[in-house]
């Protein structure tokens, strides 16, 4: 499985790099202004349009998601040839984000704006990443409109069933893949138990029909998650700084270090010298 990071700290993304594990980068506008004005109150001189290209640069050779804010199809795909015109060209690995519909509740006349946006973007050769995807079936229409990518939404569908259940809970808790039950019914939203019920059953229609599309398994808040996302036969899974610096840690792993260390042969030392 891939891993994206989920970050507009410059920072945050060359970490990640540095450590060898990282394969691309998700991020949105509002958190990269709120980089570049935190890099601005520490006297750094950096505009948007700079910020964006030293993060393209860092992840150069893999994919970085970039958002529309446009609600039209027209607009959207507009939107998209433009920040792709602007930006690719510094290190070829730009990804278009659009929603999979940009629809503020049901029966808005742009309801399948987001699939044509994708339909023309991707027609263009433009790759894209379709979010904003709760169910398997909007996975499956956004994978037929052309997306590269499709990013089902896994803790936020987490949130909804605890929110639904009465279920007190921080962002940060884990949500059993399996599911959990209320009043001794299980918790599910239209047939999904969990979050990563929701990338599996992603995973499992788009390859049933053989698409080219890729799950990036999304909104994911600890690596018990990862692990899941992973197991679920996700592509990719986008997480944040916390959550793959999280990844490596075990007490065990530390006792161990330290009893290897108690057992270091002097002779051999030399040997490598």
């Amino acid at each position: 499985m891939k891993i994206f990071i989920d970050s507009a700290d410059l920072d945050e993304i060359a970490q990640a790099f540095d450590w060898g594990v990282c394969d691309g980068v998700t991020t949105n506008p509002s958190l990269m202004k709120k980089a570049v004005d935190r890099r601005a109150g520490k006297g750094e001189k950096l505009d948007l349009r700079d910020y964006i290209a030293r993060i393209l640069t860092i992840a150069k050779g893999t994919p970085v998601s970039l958002e529309v804010t446009e609600f039209s199809a027209q607009g959207m795909a507009a939107q998209g040839i433009r920040i792709y015109e602007l930006f690719n060209p510094v290190a070829e690995n730009v990804v278009i984000k659009i929603p999979v519909s940009p629809a503020f509740k049901d029966g808005d006349p742009t309801h399948f704006d987001g699939l044509k946006a994708v339909r023309d973007l991707s027609g263009r050769g433009i790759p894209v990443n379709c979010t904003l995807i709760f169910t398997p079936e909007q996975a499956l229409l956004a994978a037929k409109a052309g997306a590269a990518y499709v990013s089902p939404f896994a803790g936020r569908i987490d949130d909804l069933l605890r929110s639904t259940a009465g279920i007190v809970f921080e962002k940060s808790d884990y949500y059993p893949a399996d599911g959990m039950e209320g009043d001794g019914e299980p918790i599910e939203d239209n047939g999904i138990v969990s979050g990563i019920d929701l990338v599996e059953q992603c995973v499992d229609v788009l390859d049933i029909h053989g698409f080219d599309a890729e799950v990036i398994a999304a909104s994911l808040r600890n690596p018990r998650q990862a692990r899941e996302a992973a197991l679920a036969g996700s592509q990719i899974a986008t997480l944040p700084f916390g959550v793959i610096r999280d990844m490596l840690k075990h007490q065990k792993t530390y006792e161990g270090m330290e009893l290897f260390t108690r057992d270091i042969v002097p002779e051999y030392v030399k040997m490598l010298q």
